[in-house]
C-alpha cells in the first residue's frame, strides 16, 4: 500500500510502537521525521528504514522544552515545507519515574509533575506548534498516543495513567477546534504491547497472566499499534475524528470476574453455567 505518498510525517519516540509506527508511515510512502531526545536512537532507525527502501530522518527532540519543539518544527518547514500527520507517541517511562508512580499517598509530587510536563504539556505544545504548518496544507491528521491505563483504575500509575487520560481529553478539543481547517486529531489507545522493555519488567507468569486475560489468543506487538495509526494518518480514516481508537486485544471488554473464568468458556463455550 502507498496510502501516505508524498507526505510528511512526524513520530515521536524511536523505540517500540514508536520504531513500528515510523517503519509503517515509511511503508506506506511518507517522508518521516523521528523526533527524540535520544539523538542517537532516532537515527538508528531512520537510517535501517532508509537502508529497507524507505524515506527518514531523524531530529533531537526534547518534550519538555518548548524552545526544543518549536526548533523541531523549523527544521521540519526549512526542509519539507510541510506537515501532515504528527504522531505524539513519546511518554516519559524511564524505569526511574514509573517505580515511584505508585500510591498516591506516597507518590512524590515531582513524579506527577513530570508526567503532566513530558506526556501532556509535550504533546500539547506539539499540537500548538504542528497545526500552523498543516494548515500551510490544508491540513492533516494528528495521532496521539494514550493508554489503556486511562480508562480504567489501577493499583500503579496514577500519574501516568491521569497525565494519558488528559490527552484524551486535548483530543477532542484539537478535533474541536481544527476540524473544519481539515485537521483530524485522534487517540490511539493501546493495552499492553510487548516489546523489550516489558520483558525485562514482567515475569512469564505476569505476561501468561495478561494474556489469560486477552480475548485474543496472544500479546500485542508494536507493529498492532503502528497499523491503527498509519489507517488513522491516511485517508481511509477521513471521516474519523475525536475518537479513542481502543487497541488492547479485548482487554477492557469484559468483567473482572468473567475474566476469571474466561479460559473455560473459550474452551467449552456451550457450558453457558460457567
Amino acid at each position: 500500500m502507498n496510502r501516505l505518498a508524498n507526505k510528511v510525517a512526524v513520530v515521536t519516540g524511536s523505540g517500540g510502537i514508536g520504531e513500528a509506527s515510523a517503519r509503517r508511515l515509511a511503508a506506506e510512502g511518507a517522508q518521516v521525521v523521528i523526533g527524540d531526545v535520544n539523538t542517537a536512537s532516532a537515527n538508528k532507525v531512520a537510517q535501517s528504514i532508509v537502508a529497507d527502501g524507505g524515506k527518514a530522518t531523524a531530529l533531537h527532540l526534547d518534550l519538555a522544552e518548548e524552545s526544543s519543539i518549536i526548533a523541531f518544527f523549523a527544521a521540519i518547514e526549512a526542509e519539507h515545507g510541510r506537515l501532515d500527520v504528527l504522531h505524539n507517541n513519546a511518554a516519559d517511562t524511564r524505569g526511574e519515574q514509573m517505580a515511584l508512580d505508585m500510591g498516591i499517598t506516597a507518590m512524590p509530587a515531582d513524579i506527577w509533575d513530570r508526567a503532566f510536563l513530558v506526556n501532556t504539556r509535550g504533546t500539547m505544545l506539539m499540537i500548538k506548534h504542528g497545526i500552523p504548518l498543516m494548515l500551510k496544507n490544508g491540513g492533516g491528521s494528528i495521532i496521539n498516543t494514550s493508554s489503556g491505563a486511562a480508562l480504567r483504575g489501577d493499583l500503579y500509575g496514577p500519574a501516568y495513567a491521569s497525565s494519558k487520560a488528559a490527552i484524551n481529553c486535548l483530543t477532542l478539543y484539537t478535533a474541536t477546534q481544527y476540524g473544519k481547517q481539515g485537521i483530524r486529531c485522534n487517540v490511539v489507545s493501546p493495552g499492553l504491547v510487548v516489546t523489550p522493555n516489558v520483558y525485562e519488567s514482567n515475569s512469564q507468569e505476569q505476561l501468561d497472566r495478561i494474556e489469560k486475560h486477552k480475548l485474543t489468543p496472544y500479546l500485542g506487538a508494536p507493529r498492532d499499534i503502528a497499523a491503527a495509526v498509519a489507517f488513522l494518518a491516511s485517508d481511509d480514516g477521513r471521516f474519523m475524528t475525536g475518537q479513542v481508537m481502543v487497541v488492547d486485544g479485548g482487554i477492557t471488554d469484559h468483567m473482572p470476574y468473567f475474566s476469571e473464568v474466561l479460559e473455560n468458556f473459550a474452551a467449552d463455550p456451550a457450558n453457558r453455567s460457567i
